[in-house]
């Protein structure tokens, strides 16, 4: 429980809403505090707007994104996995429009590889409102609603290994925020920070894979994820913000390994045998019309199109395509974004030793006997 006075809302909200030359920065302490005064309903509704409106709008600090990250995972009912290493998969959870994200599937795969994972989100947020990992699993007849400790006891299932955490469990006073956050319209920093909230850890080590857009970004959410605590990161600029590679241009990534050292590379469809004139997964012609004209339940329709190619690709059949390898795209995302994760995290000597790998992993159908177990 923060220890500040709601009074102290107006001294924060006093100083960092002053104007582009005027404001003033909060530090590691205060934004916390005043975090954690919001999470707990301590101040009024309007207060709590202008807190992260007014952060945003003078940019916020690495201190004050410690602070609220801080205030965050401390309001996050987390649970402990009884595994040795854990991915942590920080996908958006504004969701994504306009390609199929094969990403949901990918803990799946990542299992079946020898390597627990675990996914997280809600199932639908503001300004982008895309679709979530929550809607594609739950299309998918995944499981949604576990608690922490639940989807904590099925990643240690030895014939599981992976599970998704929705924010309406893991994180309840996160999550109450939600109606508030539409009224905000513009993204405030939890839409950065709640990716690191890590509603599972492991009883060893975590390993966070999350993706950015803007470059910004990049150094960011890698001192973030030091200060959360993580053993290493995998920091992707990968397609709408997620972790998921480009499969026709190169993708950047970097961030520090378990030893702590950092690294950056850039990485090539080609190297892992991925030829495609498509950037990633397209969403079908006529179904992009219905989203980009807002039609109801084009988000339901592009969830259930994203589980089925999601599924066809565990199944290690895919749908083959002209701009694709034989197995199709959706495959080809989940084999790269997978091998990528197992060579960086040094389970391969090569990138492409990984790729194999993790290929022969699909193609057996041990990833969808995981997604269905």
């Amino acid at each position: 429980m923060s220890h500040a006075s709601p009074n102290a809302m107006k001294s924060y909200i006093g100083r960092i809403a002053t104007g582009p030359e005027l404001s003033k920065d909060l530090s590691l302490e205060e934004a916390r505090d005043g975090m954690q005064l919001i999470l707990e309903e301590r101040v009024d509704p309007v207060q709590a707007a202008i807190f992260l409106i007014a952060l945003r709008m003078k940019r916020e600090t690495d201190d004050e994104n410690r602070g609220v990250l801080e205030a965050l995972r401390a309001a996050t009912h987390a649970a402990v996995a009884d595994v040795d290493d854990l991915f942590d998969i920080a996908d958006p959870y504004n969701g994504f429009e306009r390609h199929l994200p094969p990403s949901p599937f990918l803990p799946a795969v990542l299992a079946a590889c020898g390597m627990p994972a675990v996914s997280h989100g809600l199932a639908a947020v503001g300004p982008k409102y895309g679709v979530t990992h929550r809607q594609i699993l739950a299309a998918a007849g995944a499981p949604v609603d576990l608690t922490p400790t639940q989807a904590a006891a099925r990643i240690a299932d030895p014939a599981i290994g992976w599970a998704y955490v929705d924010q309406s469990a893991s994180c309840p006073a996160l999550h109450r925020l939600v109606p508030l956050r539409e009224l905000m319209v513009k993204r405030p920093c939890l839409s950065t920070l709640e990716k690191i909230t890590g509603p599972v850890r492991a009883r060893g080590q975590t390993h966070l894979v999350i993706g950015y857009v803007h470059k910004a970004y990049q150094p960011l959410l890698a001192t973030l994820a030091r200060h959360a605590g993580y053993a290493s990161a995998m920091v992707i600029r990968g397609i709408e913000g997620g972790t998921t590679p480009a499969l026709r241009s190169a993708t950047l990534c970097s961030g520090y390994h378990v030893d702590g050292t950092e690294f950056s590379v850039t990485l090539e469809p080609g190297v892992v045998g991925v030829a495609s004139d498509q950037r990633t997964v397209p969403v079908p012609a006529e179904l992009a019309q219905k989203i980009k004209l807002s039609t109801p339940d084009a988000l339901k329709e592009l969830a259930y199109t994203a589980a089925n190619a999601g599924v066809a690709a565990l199944q290690g059949a895919g749908s083959a395509s002209p701009q694709s390898t034989p197995k199709g795209l959706t495959y080809d995302s989940l084999a790269y974004a997978a091998a990528t994760i197992l060579w960086n995290r040094g389970r391969f000597a090569t990138l492409p030793d990984a790729a194999t790998h993790v290929r022969a992993v699909l193609d057996s159908g041990e990833a969808l006997t995981r997604f269905r177990a």
